[in-house]
């Protein structure tokens, strides 16, 4: 077994020496050392890598890293929701979302029209230019066809966009699909709301999608996770991949705890009761913030799948 090593600050340390001497330190820094080894792990075996996150990580500058994780094939399927979608496009068309403070009067910040997640500020006009962006393309895409599953979708709305740091623009141009089951939950299910009103025949259909997510993969092949946050985003991989056998790998990473009862803390361990997680499965649950815990964990994977030339970086 691993013994613990007091952790010292060496001058230019790099991200992989300081992820190293986290995980000898015990505790969170043990369980993301293993986290990286798991994402490296499933790289390795040719595992279909599952990745999932809520929408305020899109919110946050960790947009651009997911959009370089498809460019460098680190994610076969994208499960998410949809406000991180509404706000990758609104950043692809060259919105800016302002770092402030948890602490502000939010009642003044309605009167200003800027909306707050956490300590990041979005202005009412980004949302009001994502509206005067949508609707025609919602109207080009009824005039292609009537009946859309989601990820196709999504699909079509990336192939529109020209930024590299853009995850649905990353997703379109190398074919990995974006499932997100609750599409209605945010600005554009109002957008898609108001456009089939005037177009009834016009159907976005979440359960073709399902199909979609579950024929994506067998019982056959590899599968692994790399959660971030919970809700719908994790339990619609976790699911899919029930039905399909279980996950050989899982990486979970949240704030949440397990004492919750909720799908955000619950454990990697507690996946494994439903066969969600197969029982001999290698698996870490990270509990943290994200904005943190993730690129510390994922640059330390990326830089030894370099080294060794599994990826072409």
């Amino acid at each position: 077994m691993e013994k613990v090593h007091d952790f010292k600050w060496e001058k230019g340390m790099s991200v992989k020496s300081l992820a190293d001497r986290i995980g000898r330190v015990g505790f969170q820094g043990a369980e993301l050392a293993r986290a990286s080894n798991i994402i490296v792990k499933m790289k390795k075996e040719g595992t279909k890598i599952f990745f999932t996150f809520t929408s305020n990580m899109v919110t946050s500058g960790l947009r651009g890293f997911f959009a370089q994780m498809i460019k460098l094939k680190m994610a076969d399927i994208i499960v998410t929701t949809i406000g991180g979608l509404e706000e990758d496009f609104m950043k692809a068309i060259g919105e800016k979302f302002i770092i402030g403070d948890f602490d502000m009067d939010d009642v003044e910040l309605y009167e200003k029209g800027v909306n707050r997640v956490g300590n990041l500020f979005i202005r009412n006009e980004s949302y009001a230019r994502f509206e005067d962006m949508i609707q025609p393309l919602l109207q080009k895409f009824y005039e292609k066809k009537k009946t859309w599953p989601v990820s196709e979708l999504l699909k079509e709305i990336g192939l529109t966009l020209n930024d590299e740091d853009s995850i649905l623009y990353q997703a379109a141009k190398n074919n990995v699909p974006i499932f997100c089951p609750a599409i209605t939950d945010g600005a554009f299910g109002f957008h898609l709301f108001m456009f089939q009103q005037k177009h009834p025949d016009f159907v976005v259909d979440v359960v073709k999608d399902f199909a979609n997510i579950l024929f994506s993969t067998s019982h056959d092949e590899r599968k692994g996770i790399i959660s971030l946050g919970g809700g719908v985003s994790k339990h619609h991989a976790i699911f899919s991949c029930l039905l399909n056998g279980g996950l050989n790998y899982a990486v979970y990473m949240t704030t949440a705890h397990h004492t919750s009862g909720s799908m955000s803390g619950a454990t990697t361990k507690e996946a494994k009761s439903w066969g969600k997680i197969k029982d001999d499965a290698d698996a870490a649950t990270v509990i943290g913030d994200v904005s943190i815990t993730f690129p510390i964990a994922m640059i330390n994977a990326l830089e030894t799948l370099c080294k060794e030339g599994i990826l072409k970086c």
